[in-house]
């Protein structure tokens, strides 16, 4: 069962996309806080994170970029979402690491597809 992790700072959109991933067969975490998400994924080592990029305290640019720092974490696939679809953001969270990018709101068979191939490597 791939594990995702999921961190963004509205438990609304965590509890929705969570839902739908339980459903396709996916182990969710889902985290209100980059500091929390960052330990997470060193303590969990999930296949996938999701990374929203506007969050307060610390943004996906910088939690990201941190991920992408560590041994322990820099072999993980980020995947960045974010309301912004201009595409220099596109180009600044691929600068800070991401493997992917996807807008907001969730186009949900393309972010699984998205999901499907970078955990299988692809």
């Amino acid at each position: 069962m791939p594990k995702v992790l999921y961190i963004d700072d509205e438990p609304d959109n965590i509890e929705l996309l969570t839902r739908r991933l339980v459903r396709r067969g996916f182990e969710v975490v889902g985290l209100l806080s980059a500091v929390e998400g960052i330990a997470k994924a060193e303590e969990w080592q999930p296949d996938v994170i999701l990374m929203d990029i506007k969050m307060p305290v610390m943004d996906g640019f910088e939690a990201t970029a941190r991920l992408k720092a560590n041994p322990a974490t820099q072999k993980i696939p980020v995947i960045a979402l974010t309301a912004h679809a201009m595409k220099e953001d596109e180009e600044k969270v691929k600068a800070a690491g991401a493997d992917a990018y996807a807008t907001k709101p969730v186009d949900f068979p393309a972010l699984l597809e998205k999901i499907n191939s970078i955990a299988s490597g692809g």
